[in-house]
């Protein structure tokens, strides 16, 4: 449900301002509308650069516990509430950055170090000096190394190559000679520090980049909480300094303007103290051109699937809250779609565990995961699929009272196809029927009755006509009078289609309109209705290749004997189940979606862009 709001137009003189702001900040329930779109300032700015630096130093302390192992056990050192709390969490923000940089610098002088050693690693433990001594005794030492099939032997005897090591069918040799020898080998540049020396190097920076990783877990394990507390500081700060560019100066400056979103609710005790301060304010009812701020309240239910709502968009304030009526269709598609009662039952049984150790915030997708999963069981159940068993075609003694219960082309079919892909249709037609009254509804809301008869007459007259003429079809006789009554209902509608679809507008545009919106429907209604046939593919494609993985498990190990042939079994099982379900739980979230944003929102007439209430009120952190 969408909450009532309110508009207040608030005038305060610039002397009043601050404490103005400070008041309705604890009151801490108006939406302030920005005025100036696309003011800024340096105070904004600079709070926007420090949030960045907090988002990042955070992330790197959650990285930092998640890869390191600390030393020693650090304790959680809470800030008094005497302490600057955001400048203690400054504090050790820069600290983390002074870490990280210096973290990048080891990590680079432990890649060179690494690349010398490497060099070196052929040659083994030297003297550098030792190669000036036999310059200045007119012999030069050079390094090299060519494939071994490449190494001639005259090499040896003109310029008393020597090999050093072999590696990798690559031969390591240095010549002594004048002058460089003219050999078919790559020449190789030494360090000219000894292998021991690079390797102490090697391990005092590892020490050293241990220590920092240390550091960052303290700091992680000590001042986390600061950091946070601080953040929370500096949101305040930015909310503050936004509420400042949502004003206008009027008057010479001598007053502020400013305008505010109020929750119909709660106008009250802003009213209570704006009387009691003698502002002047003005509340009126949003208007059409509004862009009012929305504010969702749902069920303990609906709400587990306003996050599915939110990857589309926020209803704008206009729109119906269409959640109530996305959570039981979009629960069912989810569980047509992994169609299998055994994976139902792991997604069931994952959400329970999850939802006793995830917190509070994220309880409730483990919560959506426990009606996702039942959901999932109750359709596997009705089409007999469990773990890619088909239990229709099982001789199982259990099973002989129910087997013909379940849905599926094995026990019947109708109109000489698959039940369930036929009950897909139906289940499409019911939401898209749904969504076009729910358009019928918005538009008599806002524009006023004479704006819904249009849809509601295409309803009726598809309701009347599948009545009509599907109920015979079936071989079910309807009464006389009852086929004259649909016949009557089905005429009246098309008045309504062809000459109330444009309240308002003369009767040749609104018959041209109606000719128009009945090629629309009559093309866009089938291809919306197809479109739900992959409900009925989508689960029928999971059952197939899990029944294919069972088989192949049972087929490859056919020629073991039992006391080896579970382990293999188990393990093919295990891999084709595990690629099954984690293709069939994507296929399972897209295609719902799919068929919800695009089919049942354009039949809806959904528009969403809505944004979110977001009252000016002071943030305190919450441990």
């Amino acid at each position: 449900m969408i909450t009532k709001m309110k508009k207040f137009t608030f005038l305060v003189t610039s002397k009043e301002y601050e404490q103005f702001l400070a008041d309705i900040r604890k009151i801490g329930v108006v939406h302030i509308e920005e005025l100036q779109s696309g003011a800024t300032s340096a105070e904004f700015e600079s709070g926007k650069a420090l949030a960045e630096r907090y988002k990042n130093a955070l992330k790197a302390l959650d990285f930092a516990q998640e890869t390191y192992t600390a030393k020693k056990e650090y304790k959680n050192v809470d800030v008094s509430s005497g302490t600057d709390v955001k400048s203690y969490g400054l504090k050790l923000v820069e600290e983390v950055e002074g870490l990280l940089a210096e973290e990048n610098s080891l990590k680079h002088k432990i890649e060179i170090v690494e690349k010398n050693i490497l060099a070196l690693r052929p040659w083994g433990e030297f003297d550098a000096s030792n190669l000036e001594e036999l310059a200045q005794k007119g012999y030069q030492v050079h390094f090299f190394s060519c494939p071994n099939k490449m190494f001639k032997q005259e090499w040896t005897e003109q310029y008393f190559a020597t090999p050093i090591d072999e590696i990798d069918k690559k031969i390591y040799f240095i010549t002594f000679s004048p002058e460089r020898p003219d050999i078919t080998a790559e020449n190789i540049e030494i360090p000219n520090r000894p292998l021991s020396s690079y390797l102490k190097e090697k391990e005092e920076l590892h020490a050293k980049l241990e220590q920092v990783h240390e550091n960052l877990l303290k700091i992680n394990a000590e001042g986390k909480q600061a950091i946070l507390a601080s953040q929370v500081e500096n949101d305040n700060d930015i909310s503050l300094s936004k509420v400042h560019l949502s004003s206008e100066s009027i008057a010479d400056n001598a007053v502020k303007l400013m305008v505010g979103w109020i929750p119909v609710e709660k106008e009250k005790v802003v009213e209570d103290y704006l009387n009691e301060n003698k502002i002047f304010y003005e509340a009126e009812e949003p208007t059409l051109e509004d862009d009012v701020p929305i504010e969702i309240k749902n069920g303990s239910y609906t709400s587990l699937f306003e996050p599915i709502l939110r990857m589309y968009s926020l209803p704008n304030y206009h729109d119906l809250d269409i959640t109530q009526f996305l959570a039981p269709f979009f629960m069912l598609f989810f569980g047509l779609c992994l169609g299998d009662a055994g994976y139902g039952l792991l997604v069931l049984v994952a959400s329970i565990i999850l939802l006793k150790k995830l917190d509070a915030d994220t309880k409730p997708y483990a919560k959506l995961g426990i009606y996702l999963g039942a959901m999932t069981i109750i359709c596997g159940l009705l089409t007999g699929t469990f773990f890619g068993i088909d239990l229709s075609q099982q001789d199982w003694a259990f099973l002989a009272p129910v087997k013909k219960l379940f849905v599926n082309e094995n026990n019947y079919t109708l109109f000489g196809y698959s039940p369930m892909m036929v009950i897909s249709v139906i289940i499409g037609l019911i939401q898209v029927l749904l969504g076009m009254v729910l358009s019928a509804v918005k538009a008599s809301r806002l524009y006023g009755w004479k704006y819904g008869i249009g849809k509601t007459s295409w309803v009726v007259a598809i309701v009347s006509a599948i009545i009509c003429f599907g109920v015979p079809a079936c071989g079910v006789a309807l009464p006389t009078i009852v086929t004259y009554i649909l016949y009557g209902l089905i005429g009246i509608c098309v008045l309504g289609i062809f000459f109330f679809n444009s309240p308002g507008k003369n009767i040749f545009l609104n018959f041209g309109t109606g000719l128009w919106d009945t090629y629309g429907m009559a093309t866009g209604l089938l291809g919306d209705l197809l479109s739900y046939i992959r409900l009925f593919a989508l689960g029928l494609t999971g059952g197939v290749l899990g029944g294919v993985f069972n088989q192949l498990a049972i087929d490859l190990t056919s020629s073991m004997p039992w006391a080896v042939r579970w382990l293999p079994m188990l393990l093919i099982l295990l891999f084709g189940h595990g690629i099954n379900f984690g293709l069939c739980m994507i296929s399972s979230f897209v295609h719902p979606m799919r068929l919800t944003f695009v089919e049942f929102f354009k039949n809806a007439n959904f528009e969403g862009g809505g944004k979110e209430y977001e009252p000016f009120q002071v943030k305190t952190y919450k441990k």
